[in-house]
């Protein structure tokens, strides 16, 4: 509903300028990730002009958005159901880790509606072929199905999971630099669906960037050094 997007959108905010946050991991504190818009919320689309429609929808855009373009990592962590809104949240993550027993599906079809948000990070994701396949015929998949289409990274026994996915995070935490974090997430984002010699611009342009930065510096000579850099 709005309160928790709106929950969310605040938290990512704060942890996005936090000089002690590295990676974020989204998970859900019940027995479902997520089942989409609650009830309540449904109920009262019904009476909502185009106006209001308009900016409910561009609360949702606005999270969807702030996950994708995030300066940190974060990682979807996923048992239970994750379904229409809630199957987009995962979907929009830089990783998902799911349960054996998650189920997935964007099922906005079945109740005449679209999936038009997600649609736009999904296609960007696995492709327009996998994508139709989910989005046009609202069929709910396991988490098996769900890696082999490319939507999520790992399936584990729902006892792992959270062990599995603070690994994974710390491993991150420990190997990786916050600014090439950043610097990489904008560049997957900056040169897809351009023209090639503008996405090479814009490559070689951050490129440069990137060479002058602290992280850049430490990094190369932690590796002419032979040492481990400190990240």
């Amino acid at each position: 509903n709005a309160e928790l997007i709106s929950a969310l959108k605040a938290e990512l905010r704060q942890a996005a300028t936090a000089s002690d946050v590295k990676v974020i991991i989204i998970k859900a504190a019940g027995d479902v990730f997520s089942s989409g818009a609650d009830l309540e919320s449904l109920q009262a689309m019904q009476k909502f002009s185009f106006e209001q429609n308009l900016a409910d929808s561009n609360h949702l855009r606005e999270l969807f958005e702030l996950i994708y373009l995030h300066p940190k990592i974060i990682i979807a962590q996923i048992h239970g159901y994750a379904i229409a809104g809630g199957c987009g949240l995962a979907t929009v993550c830089d990783f998902s880790f799911a349960a054996e027993e998650a189920k997935f599906g964007y099922t906005e079809v079945g109740i005449g509606f679209i999936p038009a948000l997600v649609s736009v990070f999904l296609i960007r994701k696995i492709g327009e072929g996998k994508a139709r396949e989910l989005l046009l015929t609202g069929k709910l998949i396991t988490a098996s199905e769900a890696g082999r289409f490319g939507l999520i990274n790992e399936v584990l026994p729902n006892e792992m999971l959270s062990e599995a996915v603070n690994s994974f995070a710390e491993k991150l935490i420990a190997n990786v630099s916050s600014n090439s974090i950043s610097a990489t997430k904008r560049l997957i984002n900056d040169v897809q669906n351009v023209p090639l010699n503008e996405a090479l611009n814009t490559a070689s342009k951050m490129n440069a960037e990137t060479r002058s930065s602290n992280d850049c510096k430490h990094g190369i000579q932690s590796f002419l050094t032979k040492n481990k850099p400190s990240w």
